[in-house]
C-alpha cells in the first residue's frame, strides 16, 4: 500500500504548500466579497441609467431576481459538483485542476458582467437579461467548482492534523485578509478610475477597473494554488465519501434533531447578517454621502476581526459556547441600535458597524464547533457517522443566505431611490426610512429570532459533547466480528506508548477501571508519541484526537484512549497521523500528544490500551507488572487468544 504522507515532504516544502493555499483562500475570498456584497452596488447603480427611472427599476428588479433565482438553483447543483470532483482523478491531482480552471474561467466571466456587453443593456435589454443569465449561470457554476475543490483540499494536503491545522488557520488569516481587503480598495479603485465620480457611486470604467483587479487575483492565487501545493497519494483517499444531495442533508436534519435546530439558527441567522452586511456600503455612500469611508470601517474591522478569532478559544473556555453566542448577539442588536440614531456622525456609524461586524467570526466559530460535535451526537443517537453529511450543512447555508440577500438588497435599493444616477443629496427622507427599516429592523428580527431558536433547542453543550463521547467510547467495538479462521492462535499487543506499567483496574477513571470498556492494561507515559500496536486498520478517529480506535486482521477491537476527561481539550495538544479506515503497520506513528498541555489543564495523562470486544477472546494475559517500565512498541505487553467455542462467547 502507498504510505507516502506529508511527513515525507520537507520543511520547505511545507511552508510553500501552506502560503500558497493561504494566498488561495485570499484570492477566493476576494472574489466572494465582490461577487455578494459590491457587485449588486453596480447591478442597481450603474446598469440600468435609460433616464426612463420606471423601465430602469423594473430592469434592476428583473435582474436581481434572475441573481436570486439562479444562486438558489446553484445550491440544487451544488451535490453534483461535490460528485464530479469526487471522481476526478488527472496526474495534476484530484483538485488542484478544478481550482485552476474554476478560478479561471469564473473570474473570467465575472469581468465580463462587469460591463454593459457593449451597450446592449440599453438598445436590447431583454437580450441583455438573457446573455447575464447565460454568463451568471457560467460564472457561478465554474466559482462552485473552485470553491468546493479548494475548500476539500486540506485532507488531501497531509494526513496530519497538526499540518491541516497550521493550513487551515493560515488560509483563515488569508480568507479575512481578502474579504476584508477587497472592501477597503472597492470604492477608492472606482472613484479613481471614473471619469465621472456620480455622487461617490463612480462610473462603468471605474467598476471595470475593480473588477479586472479582482478577477487577476483570483485568476492568480488559483495559479499559486495549482502550482504551489502538492496533494498528498495514498490509497486511502480512493475510499473518501461522495458529496451529499439535499433528500441525505434532509434526512440527516429531520433525524438528527441538535444538528436541525443548529442549522435552523445558523440559516436564519445568515439571512440577517447577509442582508445587513450588503447594504453597509449603501449606507455610507447614500445615506452618509461618504463612499470612501467605508474603507476605513472595513480597515479597522480587519485588524479586530483577526483579533477576535485568535481569543475564541480562551472566550469559549471561560464562558462557554452558549453565553459566547448570546454576548455576540446582544453586541450585535446593540450595534444595529447604534447604527439606527447615528445618522451622518462617521464615529457613530464606524462604531455601530464594527459592534455588528467582529462578533460575526466568533459566531461562525460557535455554530462550526457545535455542528462538528453533532457529528457526534448523530452517530450516538442513529448508530452510524455522517461526518462529511454534517459539515455540509453550512456552507449551503451560507449560500442560501446570501442568495436571499442579493435579491432583498436589489428591491430595498429600489424602494429607497439608491439607482443610477442617484445621490446622497437625491434621497428622500421616504427613501431613508424606507433604506433603514430593511436594513436595521429586519436584520434585528432575524437575529433575534435566531438567538431565541438557539437559546431554546440548541442543547449541544460542551459537556454534553464530553458525555456523549464517553458513551461512544463505551459502546465502540463491543459489536466487531471475530475471524473464524484467526492468522495466529496468539495473538499479541505492543506497547502504543512507553512509560510506566499501571494495571487498569487501578487507574482513576471508574468507567476505565471497571472494565466498563474493555479489559486491557494503562501505561503512565514518558513519551508523547503513539504507535500501533499491532498490524490493523483505524476504525475510529475521534475528533477531539485523544482517542482512536484499531481493529486487527483477526478482529481484536482496540481503543487506545490519552488521558481522562481529555475530550473537553477538543484536540489541543493533540496530533493525528493517519485517518479513518487507513491501514497501518505495528509500530507506525498514529497519533501524538504534549503531556504539559495535558496537565496544564489539570488531568490525568494516563494512557489506556483497551480490548472493547474481550468476551470475545480467551486466555487474556499481561507480561509485565504494575510498575515496570516498558518501551514504546515493546512486543506481547499483553495476550490473548480467539475463543473458537462459540457456545462460550
Amino acid at each position: 500500500m502507498e504510505t507516502a504522507t506529508q511527513n515525507q515532504q520537507t520543511k520547505l516544502q511545507k511552508l510553500v504548500s501552506r502560503i500558497s493555499y493561504a494566498f488561495g483562500a485570499f484570492g477566493n475570498d476576494m472574489f466572494y466579497g465582490a461577487l455578494s456584497t459590491y457587485f449588486i452596488m453596480f447591478v442597481t447603480t450603474h446598469l440600468f441609467n435609460s433616464g426612463n427611472r420606471a423601465q430602469d427599476d423594473k430592469m434592476i428588479l428583473y435582474i436581481t431576481s434572475i441573481i436570486t433565482a439562479l444562486r438558489v438553483v446553484e445550491l440544487l447543483i451544488d451535490p453534483f459538483i461535490g460528485n464530479w470532483i469526487d471522481r476526478t482523478k488527472t496526474k495534476y491531482g484530484q483538485f488542484k485542476p478544478w481550482v485552476v480552471i474554476g478560478g479561471t474561467v469564473s473570474s473570467l466571466a465575472l469581468l465580463i458582467l462587469f460591463t454593459n456587453l457593449g451597450g446592449i443593456n440599453e438598445t436590447h435589454p431583454y437580450l441583455y437579461l438573457l446573455m447575464f443569465a447565460i454568463l451568471y449561470i457560467i460564472m457561478d457554476i465554474f466559482y462552485s467548482f473552485k470553491d468546493v475543490a479548494f475548500w476539500s483540499m486540506i485532507p488531501a494536503l497531509s494526513f496530519s492534523s497538526k499540518e491541516r491545522e497550521r493550513t487551515a488557520s493560515s488560509a483563515r488569516v488569508g480568507s479575512t485578509l481578502g474579504g476584508g481587503l477587497v472592501g477597503v480598495v472597492v470604492m477608492p479603485l472606482v472613484l479613481f478610475f471614473s471619469v465621472n465620480q456620480s455622487g461617490g457611486t463612480g462610473d462603468n470604467r471605474g467598476w471595470l477597473a475593480f473588477g479586472l483587479m479582482v478577477a487577476l487575483v483570483s485568476i492568480a492565487s488559483s495559479w499559486i494554488v495549482g502550482l504551489g501545493t502538492k496533494e498528498v497519494e495514498s490509497n486511502l483517499r480512493e475510499n473518501e465519501e461522495n458529496t451529499v444531495g439535499f433528500k441525505a442533508i434532509f434526512g440527516a436534519l429531520t433525524k438528527n434533531d441538535q444538528l436541525m435546530w443548529i442549522a435552523l439558527t445558523y440559516g436564519v441567522y445568515a439571512i440577517g447578517i447577509s442582508i445587513f452586511n450588503s447594504l453597509v456600503l449603501y449606507y455610507f455612500t447614500f445615506i452618509l454621502g461618504h463612499s470612501t469611508s467605508f474603507s476605513i470601517f472595513q480597515m479597522i474591522n480587519i485588524a479586530i476581526s483577526l483579533v477576535s478569532v485568535s481569543i475564541f478559544p480562551n472566550l469559549v473556555d471561560k464562558f462557554n459556547r452558549r453565553h459566547v453566542f448570546a454576548a455576540c448577539i446582544a453586541i450585535m442588536l446593540s450595534g444595529i441600535a447604534l447604527f439606527s440614531i447615528a445618522g451622518k456622525s462617521l464615529i457613530l456609524v464606524l462604531i455601530a458597524a464594527e459592534m455588528f461586524q467582529v462578533p460575526q467570526a466568533i459566531i461562525f466559530l460557535v455554530v462550526l464547533m457545535i455542528i462538528s460535535d453533532s457529528v457526534e451526537y448523530g452517530q450516538l443517537k442513529l448508530g452510524h457517522r455522517d461526518e462529511s453529511l454534517t459539515l455540509s450543512i453550512r456552507p449551503l447555508l451560507d449560500k442560501l443566505g446570501g442568495a436571499i440577500s442579493n435579491g432583498v438588497v436589489g428591491q430595498v435599493a429600489v424602494l429607497a431611490g439608491m439607482t443610477a444616477g442617484a445621490t446622497a443629496a437625491s434621497i428622500t427622507p421616504d427613501g431613508q426610512l424606507r433604506f433603514k427599516l430593511m436594513m436595521f429592523v429586519i436584520p434585528a428580527i432575524l437575529l433575534s429570532i435566531a438567538f431565541i431558536i438557539f437559546w431554546k433547542k440548541s442543547t449541544l453543550t460542551e459537556a454534553r459533547h464530553a458525555e456523549i463521547v464517553l458513551e461512544l467510547e463505551k459502546s465502540w467495538g463491543k459489536e466487531t466480528v471475530v475471524t473464524d479462521e484467526p492468522a495466529q492462535n496468539t495473538i499479541n499487543i505492543a506497547a502504543p506508548v512507553a512509560g510506566e506499567f499501571v494495571d487498569l483496574d487501578q487507574v482513576s477513571d471508574p468507567a476505565f477501571a471497571a472494565g466498563m470498556i474493555g479489559t486491557g492494561f494503562a501505561i503512565k507515559p514518558s513519551d508523547g508519541k503513539v504507535y500501533a500496536p499491532f498490524d490493523g486498520t483505524v476504525r475510529q478517529m475521534f475528533n477531539t484526537r485523544h482517542a482512536i480506535g484499531l481493529v486487527d486482521e483477526n478482529g481484536v477491537a482496540v481503543l487506545i484512549h490519552i488521558g481522562f476527561d481529555t475530550v473537553q481539550m477538543r484536540g489541543t495538544g493533540f496530533i493525528s497521523y493517519v485517518d479513518e479506515n487507513q491501514f497501518v503497520k505495528k509500530g507506525t506513528e498514529i497519533l501524538e500528544f504534549w503531556d504539559p498541555a495535558i496537565k496544564k489543564a489539570g488531568l490525568d495523562d494516563t494512557v489506556v490500551v483497551a480490548v472493547t470486544n474481550a468476551q470475545k477472546f480467551k486466555n487474556i494475559g499481561y507480561n509485565k507488572q504494575a510498575g515496570d517500565v516498558i518501551d514504546a512498541n515493546e512486543n506481547a505487553i499483553m495476550h490473548l487468544e480467539v475463543n473458537n467455542d462459540k457456545d462460550e462467547v
